[in-house]
């Protein structure tokens, strides 16, 4: 057996901001709808967006830690896209010997990371 992610949800109240963001913002490929629900080409997992209220976890440890991580192979070009649309990144970008990665809120509120290798 060789299990890997297949699908990863999130919830958001408005999903059709949530999709503009994914698609546009991030860059990501819409596959398609189901109804209310967009698909996202994660690279053989799919990033669906969900109609629904996210919820923060309850005293959380790390008290910062993404829902996910992306990753990318040009983080100083997502970052400057990030820039261009206004994201704000709280911490800017952040690195240790083997990543660099940039941390910000999705329009529904969920933490997200874009992270690059070394």
């Amino acid at each position: 057996m060789n299990p890997r992610i297949a699908v990863v949800s999130l919830w958001a109240e408005d999903v059709l901001a949530c999709a503009h963001f994914y698609r546009d913002v991030i860059g990501l490929k819409l596959l398609h709808h189901h109804g209310e629900r967009p698909h996202f080409d994660l690279n053989g997992c799919i990033l669906t967006i969900l109609k629904g209220r996210p919820v923060a976890p309850q005293d959380p440890e790390p008290a910062r830690f993404p829902l996910f991580a992306i990753a990318i192979t040009d983080l100083d070009g997502a970052v400057e896209r990030l820039k261009m649309h206004g994201v704000p990144m709280p911490w800017g970008i952040e690195a240790n010997a083997q990543n660099r990665w940039v941390m910000f809120y999705d329009p529904a509120g969920n933490l997200v990371e874009l992270v690059q290798a070394n």
